[in-house]
């Protein structure tokens, strides 16, 4: 298995862990601890999926997915929100565009199954 995944989280130790568990599934794994880094990295990197937190410094996850998915460039990249945050509570002004919600704490088998599935297109929630 091979392909290049984005890692977005401020928590720097979150984001080792999960270099860490993704490197081990096969993976290449760039990271990002901020929003405005993150959005550099997708444009320099072109991951083939995005994990992203969306409580982050300088441009916030909400920002950072929509941006992504609202780009001619990157929209087709798979979004996955990894947040502490409980998002049946959260009022927006505009939609997540993410592809697929999951919660901290998560189960790593549950989140390499959630990007297998997304790099290989089954299960897109647009």
């Amino acid at each position: 298995m091979e392909g290049k995944i984005l890692v977005v989280d401020d928590e720097m130790h979150l984001a080792k862990i999960i270099q860490f568990t993704l490197k081990h599934a096969g993976y290449d794994v760039y990271l990002a601890y901020d929003g405005r880094e993150a959005l550099e990295k997708v444009n320099e990197v072109r991951p083939e999926l995005v994990i992203l937190d969306l409580m982050l410094p300088l441009v916030d996850g909400y920002k950072v997915c929509n941006t992504i998915k609202q780009s001619e460039e990157t929209s087709e990249i798979p979004v996955i929100i990894l947040t502490a945050r409980d998002l049946s509570s959260l009022e927006l002004e505009e939609p997540i565009l993410a592809d697929r919600f999951m919660q901290k704490p998560f189960n790593t088998e549950k989140l390499i199954e959630t990007i297998e599935d997304l790099l290989q297109g089954d299960g897109r929630s647009k």
